[in-house]
């Protein structure tokens, strides 16, 4: 197996480097916060997952066949602001894991060669499994750092692979970061399985003797250099008295309760219990749901009291609950942070289709728990990414009245 991918043979040079090194806008070094101002700070890895900027890469073929296109064209193609930092964030991400070329002030956007690769409809599973690889992992030096360490073994908790970037110079905020995007990278792509009940970080090689091409490659070596470090927004500190601290510490989770023994009880309870609640509270987040609510009052009011104003709100849009999808829609209207997750068997509707959530299987216990680690890290790494923004959150309705106004 070779190293890494060289350029598909049609549109794209055989000799192209696979990541650019070329330094973008927005790597720029930050200049010195005023007062009042939020601080910034250089990323050493993307600040979304492999997925994620990956759709926006596969948006390319759907509107322009693969070829470069005027940055503001395709923007407007998939229905968001070109200049919102959630854009501009998903164009920086996706250049730092080399899938594109272009900065967030760039007239145009196009793919790499190694981008290329990994959406073109035509590539075979094996190339697209090694350019997910170099994309997602490779690329960047201690999610690879990590792959290297454990392979073929039994996913590690948190702590493990924490301490082990510890090792690596990486402070206690960044390695939370980097373990949450590997270990959503590597399952994407992936590397990891579950294997006699138990999820395990499986090698590339083993991937790809899993995979039998649809036809024999020969891929030639290239080299893939360092990437460029970006620049965006962290600081998500509010001042004020104690109760705007509260609310500033407050995840609100909205979730189909049902009567006590029900069925809906136990499934709140387990997501809740095994993946919200350990996910978020390494944040610093308390979780909080409508029957936990211990103060005085309408039980209604309380509820829109928390969807108004809690840091975060977590949707779980299990069983297709009305009272949930009412709650998710005032939470929509207001543009703020929020994580859909839902369980593998039901549908995600089609007005919200578009907006990514985290899917669960829960058929059984041996499915379940083997991927709790992955799914704690999903939520983790998703509520981070909303936390950094600065602009209110996409959603079918701040797309609406952006266009609108």
């Amino acid at each position: 197996m070779s190293d890494i991918l060289t350029a598909p043979e049609n549109n794209v040079s055989q000799d192209e480097p696979i990541v650019s090194t070329s330094r973008s806008a927005d790597d720029v070094p930050a200049k010195k916060a005023e007062p009042g101002k939020r601080k910034r700070v250089t990323r050493l890895f993307p600040a979304l997952t492999y997925e994620e900027c990956l759709a926006f890469a596969n948006a390319i073929w759907a509107y322009a066949s693969g070829q470069k296109i005027r940055r503001l064209t395709l923007f407007d193609q998939i229905g968001k602001s070109p200049e919102s930092g959630t854009s501009r964030t998903l164009v920086t991400a996706s250049n730092k894991y080399g899938l594109i070329d272009g900065s967030t002030q760039s007239e145009y956007i196009e793919l790499t060669a190694c981008g290329y690769r990994a959406t073109n409809p035509e590539s075979t599973s094996y190339e697209k499994a090694e350019a997910n690889f170099a994309l997602a992992i490779k690329s960047n030096e201690y999610l690879l750092s990590l792959y290297e360490q454990y392979k073929e073994m039994k996913v590690p908790s948190r702590q493990v692979l924490m301490d082990f970037l510890s090792e690596q110079g990486l402070d206690t905020d960044n390695q939370q970061r980097c373990v949450d995007l590997f270990l959503v990278n590597a399952k994407h792509i992936g590397l990891i399985k579950v294997m006699s009940g138990t999820e395990r970080i499986i090698s590339i090689e083993h991937l790809l003797e899993d995979i039998a091409p649809e036809s024999p490659v020969q891929l030639k070596q290239t080299v893939v250099k360092p990437l460029p470090q970006g620049i965006e927004a962290v600081s998500t500190e509010v001042g004020g008295n104690t109760s705007c601290d509260e609310w500033d510490r407050t995840c609100f989770y909205i979730t189909p309760i049902g009567a006590e023994g029900s069925e809906q009880r136990m499934h709140a309870d387990l997501f809740m219990g095994s993946i919200v609640d350990p996910a978020l509270s390494e944040l610093g987040f308390k979780i909080v749901r409508s029957d936990t609510i211990n103060t005085a009052g309408m039980i209604t009011s309380q509820i829109i009291e928390h969807l108004v104003k809690s840091k975060l709100v977590v949707a779980d849009l299990s069983f297709h609950n009305p009272n949930v999808f009412y709650e998710l829609s005032l939470r929509h209207s207001l543009g703020k942070p929020i994580i859909h997750l839902i369980r593998s068997c039901d549908s995600i509707p089609f007005d919200i289709h578009s907006f990514r959530t985290i899917k669960i299987d829960d058929s059984s216990i041996y499915s379940f728990v083997p991927q709790i680690e992955s799914y704690k890290a999903a939520v983790s790494a998703q509520a981070r990414q909303l936390l950094d923004a600065t602009d209110p959150v996409d959603n079918p309705i701040t797309a609406f009245l952006a266009k609108n106004k």
